[in-house]
């Protein structure tokens, strides 16, 4: 069964229900591991981010496939900055 991604037309009138396409800082808390390329040993480029390491690992392997000459990291990504205590 299609699902309906076509988010941009919801709107909701009660501010407490958030919709997909705001930012939910606990949503982007969900997302911890990321898979970034390395530009230089200073630079590095998110390239993905994911929920479980597995999935990350599995990322990482079929990006290093496709892309054999460039390098790839996985990391935790804890966003503390993000973190109100």
């Amino acid at each position: 069964m299609p699902q309906n991604t076509d988010y941009k037309n919801i709107t909701s009138e009660n501010p407490a229900i958030t919709t997909p396409t705001e930012d939910n800082p606990y949503k982007k808390r969900l997302n911890g591991w990321a898979v970034a390329r390395v530009v230089t040993e200073q630079e590095k480029v998110i390239v993905s981010r994911f929920r479980s390491r597995a999935d990350a690992e599995g990322y990482i392997q079929h990006i290093r496939q496709m892309i054999p000459h460039t390098v790839f990291e996985l990391f935790f990504d804890c966003q503390r900055e993000e973190i109100i205590m």
